[in-house]
């Protein structure tokens, strides 16, 4: 008689066994819904309702940006001094009440571009609080050998929705109305706030002695705690090198495929979709790499591998060239996944968990101010030498942007390192031992 099959057991490293993580992910896919909406929600109404301009459209583009830059160190401080699942729960809120504002104002005829302007401004700063949130409460919900394990599948998320989702958004658009993007964002929105109410709230309050500090003393600290920190510095620096080559090759790719190489438009985003595609299999893969030839090998030595697609990307043109900068896309975000998921699991491995706040919030500021700085040098570099120039150099620091982390320590670890808290407690243990043999 054959033996019935047992039901295999759940892996000890798997983070989906713990129920908070599960709501957690459906909060946060949600919230990527809501987003994704609202990106391509707000220009539609902007344009549609109001017939704004291109120059009104970007305003309200940056704003938010700037909403970043300006907010971001000191948001990082405040939620290290609160629960970072009540600073989600109010982050949700407030991103169903703004387009929920704007959907009123245009259901009433009052819709106005300054309405819009202030909704922008106030959902950047939003976003911030949201990020920091989020990426603050993932080692709270789960040990840290679930961590790199929840951070891919997290991850996964984000990559798989910037590579279908505002497509899908678009197409639900057209098949509807601009408003009616507004309506989805705002249900979105609170669906992710009601199921992260569900989440348990066991933290324990902040110390006193935490709460005495000045937001701008915790600042310092947080700033000081990443820079110092040859490991976090150079990931940091890796990162940011990363966002600025990658925005100046986005900015002028349109003005590229269209304007210099005459190709259609549709060719554009096949060479996005591919670079989608790529971040998404970077970040399944990244802990099968990891695991095979090690933590350190797979943070310097693939991007020592992979730095040459980096300089295939500005090769971009007609026929066979068109193929190969494609390939070159693809394989750069692939890079990008990986270092995602291993990177930020490292990050959040050396960090104590109070400091959890300000450590990603200067790392968003970097790499926040290298998107903008990207930007602008694309159109300066792209006025005076040219597109192709430019692409060039955004290719350049695409590919060498591994040379920090291959500098720094990170390259030497086999895998990751056990969380600060329990190394200090380790130590603790360790010399009240010492003291009672002596």
């Amino acid at each position: 008689m054959a033996e019935a099959v047992r039901p295999q057991a759940p892996r000890p490293d798997s983070p989906w066994q713990v129920r908070a993580f599960r709501t957690f992910f459906a909060a946060t896919t949600f919230e990527i819904l809501g987003n994704n909406l609202a990106f391509v929600t707000v220009p539609l109404v902007a344009v549609s309702v109001l017939d704004a301009g291109a120059g009104q459209v970007g305003t309200l583009a940056t704003l938010g940006t700037v909403a970043a830059l300006v907010i971001g160190l000191p948001a990082g401080a405040w939620v290290d001094r609160v629960r970072p699942r009540r600073v989600l729960i109010a982050a949700e809120l407030a991103q169903a009440a703004l387009p929920a504002c704007l959907l009123i104002a245009w259901w009433l005829g009052a819709l106005t571009l300054w309405q819009m302007y202030a909704v922008a401004l106030l959902r950047g700063v939003v976003v911030v609080f949201a990020v920091v949130g989020t990426m603050s409460q993932i080692p709270r919900l789960v040990d840290a050998g679930k961590l790199p394990k929840a951070n891919a599948a997290l991850m996964s998320l984000v990559a798989g929705a910037n590579a279908v989702g505002q497509g899908l958004g678009g197409l639900l658009l057209q098949a509807l109305t601009a408003p009616a993007g507004l309506a989805g964002t705002v249900m979105s929105h609170l669906l992710s706030a009601c199921l992260l109410m569900k989440i348990p709230d066991t933290e324990r309050s902040v110390p006193e002695s935490r709460r005495r500090g000045t937001v701008r003393s915790e600042v310092a600290a947080g700033l000081r705690h990443v820079l110092r920190d040859k490991e976090l510095r150079g990931l940091a620096v890796s990162g940011a090198c990363t966002n600025l080559g990658s925005q100046i090759v986005n900015t002028l790719l349109p003005v590229m495929f269209v304007r210099e190489l005459g190709l259609p438009i549709a060719m554009l985003g096949v060479f996005w979709t591919a670079g989608g595609c790529g971040l998404l299999l970077g970040t399944r893969c990244a802990r099968l790499i990891a695991r095979r030839v090690g933590l350190g090998r797979t943070l310097g030595l693939l991007g020592f591998l992979v730095a040459p697609a980096g300089l295939l990307v500005p090769l971009v043109g007609g026929g066979g060239w068109l193929w190969m900068g494609t390939a070159g896309w693809a394989v750069i975000t692939f890079r990008i996944g990986v270092n995602n998921v291993l990177g930020v699991s490292l990050q959040q491995l050396l960090t104590p968990p109070a400091m959890l706040g300000r450590m990603h919030a200067v790392f968003r500021i970097m790499s926040t101010g290298a998107v903008m700085a990207g930007a602008v040098m694309a159109g300066v570099v792209g006025e005076l030498a040219g597109v192709r120039a430019a692409l060039w150099m955004g290719g350049v620091l695409m590919a060498a942007s591994f040379v920090p982390v291959f500098l720094s320590p990170a390259r030497a670890r086999r895998d990751f390192p056990a969380p600060v808290a329990a190394q200090e407690a380790l130590s603790q243990t360790s010399e009240a031992s010492q003291s009672r043999r002596a």
